[in-house]
């Protein structure tokens, strides 16, 4: 006599589950079941003579995050100098008139020293893109340089130069003093910025003035290498601190 196969019963708590799930996918918008993945940031390497440095790229900055993009991959900032730096401040690169060049006998050969460096643009400016409190001047801050107020009333962006803030700690008079300065001109200095600026340290004093469009995730002992070294009296490194390459990752 053959064998039955063996009833498989769903109990009724199986069942009711089935269910709930059956519905729920009904309720989900088509959108939520295909979603695709976030996509992840970019993130350009700063390959420099004193070290690596990895930065990353904020979607919320979107002119600034393309356009050093671009440059990047054009290869406008290579072999460009970090021409500017300030101890306890930031470290300043990306000027085109500060590119190194190789002489016939294989040796490099810098822009001379009795030419200021600082002034070299692409012929095109970027407008701000300030998005605080979130992208502010910690310390690590990736930020765009450019002309100063009374020349930039719109406060627009270097097309090249950029800087990476380091900067120095801080207590609370001396940052309480800060934020009634930012305060007095309707930038606000948030608990989190605060306690960031507290801990981390940073430039405080350039929130809401210059944009940040990025942060440093590798290579911030690099970083406090270059803004420690020694400079002339125009802030240039008595050694040439060189930018040789910067990579799209």
């Amino acid at each position: 006599m053959p064998l039955r196969p063996a009833c498989r019963c769903i109990s009724a708590t199986s069942l009711f589950l089935l269910c709930a799930l059956f519905m729920v996918s009904l309720l989900l918008p088509a959108s939520s079941l295909s979603a695709k993945p976030k996509k992840k940031p970019a993130v350009v390497r700063l390959e420099t003579t004193a070290g690596v440095i990895r930065v990353e790229l904020s979607d919320e900055t979107p002119k600034h995050r393309d356009n050093f993009l671009k440059i990047a991959r054009d290869g406008v900032l290579d072999s460009t100098l970090f021409h500017r730096v300030i101890k306890d401040f930031m470290i300043q690169g990306g000027d085109p008139d500060s590119k190194v060049h190789q002489a016939p006998d294989g040796m490099l050969v810098s822009p001379p020293r009795n030419k200021p460096l600082g002034e070299g643009d692409l012929g095109y400016t970027l407008p701000p893109e300030f998005d605080l409190p979130w992208l502010f001047h910690e310390r690590g801050a990736l930020a765009a340089a450019r002309e100063g107020d009374d020349v930039n009333p719109e406060q627009r962006s270097s097309s090249t130069q950029f800087y990476i803030v380091y900067g120095r700690s801080w207590g609370e008079n001396s940052l309480g003093k800060v934020r009634a300065q930012l305060a007095e001109n309707d930038i606000e200095m948030t608990y989190d910025m605060w306690q960031t600026y507290l801990t981390k340290g940073g430039a405080p004093h350039l929130d809401g003035t210059y944009t940040v469009f990025g942060h440093v995730i590798d290579g911030m002992k690099v970083v406090k290498a270059i803004q420690a070294v020694a400079t002339d009296s125009l802030d240039r490194p008595v050694e040439d601190v060189i930018l040789l390459r910067a990579v799209v990752e």
